[in-house]
């Protein structure tokens, strides 16, 4: 049986995903590092897995949740890549659990996957030094922060995005801005709330901490902090929420409380799912091309296993843009 990454790893004295970032030719790795890995590898008669081309024509694709019409936009532009790949497309889903358990891990090793797309907020712990033993390129999109992860990463603009929604409403002429980020720990719900922060500095208006929450990009989160935001004595007369199921949950707030929505609150939303023509008034939102981040995080698995591996980049954003409906309106002067 011929020698393993962790082998190498232990040899050079680095960690397994410094020995997969020389394999793929990746940046973040010194030259004396990169030297050092590349004639350990040599010395030991490393061979890649499955020693070039695709061998069994499977992208695994792994997912918190399929329940959500975010989720059934990922799950198309990665199925249309496959598709045009010529390859099958292997679907999980976490149910918001931690990725990356055992049992999943054994079934990968068995059908023996050309690579790997997560979506997901946190991995097992060692669950990355596991999946470098396969060798399986492995993709993320839009890093949420649970993860330390050494894997390119497919993601939107999300500071932008939050930059462009703030800005929106300020432009309206609204002052007191609430704002619905994600989770604290995930990379695009700071980013979000970064982007939100920056609009206000320009604009010359103060941040009031009281005016932001975390919720869970779910509309029960975005119902519970809207209802908490509304509840303020000095409530705001707009609200950013971090995704459009949570913006949702703020028309359910803001219904509760007899608040109209533009006339008394005005919501943007973040996503551009389906939802956004169904409730009313349709939802002025942030659009973040979801299918076609899976679309590229696909293509960019499948480009790891190939020669031109060294090609594929670190990092990929995507553009966003603000979609804007009827849920905005300059704020009640009485």
């Amino acid at each position: 049986m011929g020698v393993t990454i962790a082998e190498i790893a232990e040899l050079a004295e680095v960690s397994v995903p410094t020995v997969s970032k020389v394999l793929n030719g990746r940046p973040g790795v010194s030259a004396e590092t990169r030297d050092l890995v590349g004639a350990l590898l040599q010395e030991h008669g490393y061979v890649r897995r499955g020693g070039g081309p695709r061998r069994v024509g499977l992208v695994d694709f792994v997912i918190t949740d399929l329940s959500t019409t975010w989720a059934h936009q990922l799950l198309i532009g990665a199925e249309a890549e496959a598709a045009r790949a010529g390859v099958g497309l292997v679907v999980t889903s976490t149910h918001d659990r931690r990725a990356g358990n055992k049992h999943w891990i054994r079934q990968l090793a068995a059908r023996r996957s050309d690579g790997i797309v997560l979506v997901v907020s946190e991995l097992h712990p060692g669950a990355e030094e596991e999946l470098a033993r396969l060798h399986t390129p492995i993709v993320l999109i839009d890093s949420q922060g649970g993860a330390d992860s050494h894997a390119p990463i497919v993601a939107a603009t999300n500071w932008s995005g939050g930059l462009a929604a703030t800005e929106h409403l300020l432009q309206l002429g609204h002052r007191r801005i609430g704002i619905i980020t994600g989770p604290e720990r995930m990379a695009a719900s700071r980013d979000r709330l970064d982007g939100y922060r920056a609009a206000l500095a320009r604009a010359g208006v103060p941040f009031d901490p009281d005016l932001v929450r975390y919720g869970d990009y779910r509309v029960s989160g975005g119902q519970a902090e809207g209802q908490r935001l509304l509840e303020l004595s000095d409530r705001p007369t707009a609200i950013f929420a971090g995704s459009d199921h949570q913006a949702h949950g703020v028309y359910l707030a803001a219904a509760r409380v007899g608040l109209a929505i533009p006339r008394d609150l005005s919501v943007v939303g973040f996503d551009d799912v389906d939802i956004c023509e169904w409730i009313a008034p349709s939802l002025t939102t942030v659009r973040q091309p979801l299918a076609d981040m899976a679309r590229e995080a696909t293509r960019l698995v499948l480009a790891l296993g190939e020669e031109d591996a060294a090609s594929v980049p670190q990092r990929r954003e995507l553009a966003t843009s603000l979609v804007m409906r009827r849920s905005t309106a300059p704020p009640r002067n009485d």
